[in-house]
């Protein structure tokens, strides 16, 4: 979890790869369209392994809360 940071002055706050700006969500749509954590480190040279698993570790653990409130 140390590959990802929360700051508010860094893409507007969103999770993100420490140092990188390659959002959560980014790496997430990335897996989720098919691609694999190869496939993304080729495209991206400055990715690692560890970082993949860090944004899957980010979003399993978010699942983890206890109630999700939508704010419509």
């Amino acid at each position: 979890m140390q590959r990802i940071t929360l700051e508010p002055n860094i893409c507007h706050g969103k999770p993100c790869r420490r140092g990188l700006r390659y959002l959560v969500e980014w790496i997430l749509e990335l897996l989720s369209s098919g691609m694999n954590s190869k496939e993304i480190i080729d495209d991206y040279d400055d990715l690692e392994h560890e970082d993949i698993l860090a944004a899957l570790l980010f979003a399993a653990r978010l699942t983890q809360v206890k109630s999700i409130y939508l704010v419509l």
